[in-house]
């Protein structure tokens, strides 16, 4: 199993993506964290007992130190922690420092659970080519390794037919109302046609990152409203 360090302020995401990592195989959650301090703590604790944390989803956010500085420091543990840095910040140069410091990969806030098993995958696979403590046998093996981590136009997590874009607009709008959204209600605040947004929800319902609730109101039909899972 690969033991996964989920590091996020935020209670309710931290919550999210420890269910979302429930649902992939290959993966346990070793601890939930919201500072950069107890990350720091638990992570060195982990490698002191010989139990090593292999992987930390670390979102970049944090309260008490700067996710980039957090992950400067996972880096000097032995043996050192893999990172997948997640952050909602589109800042090119955030990206570079994130990458500069350690980070295999990068999730922008919000996503999607395939998105999210598209680079947990990509991942696993990373590490089943390159296990640790043994040599690769050619340059091939490596690149093929670190083409796993790589997202090609071909091989884009995004179902065909849907653009990444429209997707985060659309996933971001519900996530930021809690009490939910109707497809009209996301279609004029996206700026979408109400089938296009019906579109959209139903496939981030059927990935499980939103649910349906039928609301009745008072009278009329019933709507089914979408909230953030």
């Amino acid at each position: 199993m690969i033991r996964v360090l989920i590091v996020e302020d935020d209670v309710l995401i931290a919550e999210a993506h420890r269910t979302y990592l429930g649902r992939l195989q290959g993966f346990s959650p070793a601890a939930v964290v919201h500072t950069a301090r107890d990350a720091m703590r638990t992570a060195a604790g982990a490698a002191a007992a010989g139990e090593p944390i292999d992987l930390v989803l670390l979102d970049l956010g944090l309260p008490d130190a700067s996710g980039i500085s957090l992950a400067s420091g996972l880096s000097g543990l032995v043996p050192a922690p893999d990172i997948i840095a997640i952050t909602s910040e589109r800042d090119l140069e955030m990206v570079r420092a994130a990458v500069s410091h350690g980070a295999l990969a990068y999730l922008l806030k919000p996503f999607t659970f395939a998105a999210f098993r598209d680079r947990l995958e990509r991942y696993r696979r990373y590490r089943t080519a390159l296990p640790a403590g043994t040599e690769a046998a050619s340059q091939a093996e490596v690149d093929r390794a670190m083409a796993e981590l790589r997202i090609g136009a071909d091989r884009a997590a995004s179902p065909k037919g849907a653009a990444p874009q429209t997707t985060d607009e659309i996933a971001r709008a519900v996530r930021d109302r809690p009490g939910g959204l109707t497809a009209d209600e996301v279609a004029a605040q996206v700026g979408v046609s109400r089938v296009t947004a019906w579109r959209y929800l139903e496939r981030l319902a059927d990935e499980g990152t939103v649910t349906r609730n039928t609301d009745y109101g008072k009278a009329g039909r019933p709507k089914t409203r979408y909230q953030w899972r």
